[in-house]
């Protein structure tokens, strides 16, 4: 199961927005759909415009992490209209359950979309026991053993 939750978030916004250095930041910067498509799950993360050499994902103690950037070169001599496109870092945690198989995350990047393919673990999938007929065993008598 994929769990989202980032308690400092909020935090983190608020703090940009009074302190920070004049770049605007998004507050949600990586727009997100996630699903499950049978044993796996799919995230997908909005990144339009930018470099695939930027994205880094990583995964440590269950947490996925994924960040970005895009930036631009400010020049004095442009008068500046609409300056609406974020720029600067983007950063964003997902926590991913113990039923995910966080070794064989797939990633791509396509058309600004960044797809992850995360499968479900072995150990977490359906299976059937099967079930012996006969006579049940016994258990050894401990005092006889």
């Amino acid at each position: 199961m994929l769990m989202r939750f980032d308690p400092v978030r909020e935090f983190d916004r608020l703090a940009d927005e009074v302190w920070g250095n004049g770049r605007r930041k998004a507050a949600s910067p990586m727009a997100m759909d996630a699903y499950r498509d049978g044993d796996r799950f799919v995230v997908h993360f909005d990144l339009p415009g930018i470099d695939p050499s930027s994205i880094d994902v990583t995964v440590e103690d269950n947490v996925l992490k994924v960040t970005a950037s895009r930036t631009w070169e400010r020049k004095e001599e442009r008068q500046w209209l609409a300056n609406e496109r974020y720029q600067g870092a983007f950063e964003r945690q997902l926590f991913l359950g113990d039923t995910l198989d966080a070794d064989r995350i797939d990633a791509a990047y396509d058309h600004g979309v960044l797809t992850l393919t995360i499968p479900v673990a072995e150990r977490a999938k359906p299976r059937k026991i099967e079930v012996a007929a006969g006579a049940p065993q016994t258990a050894i008598d401990a005092a006889s053993a």
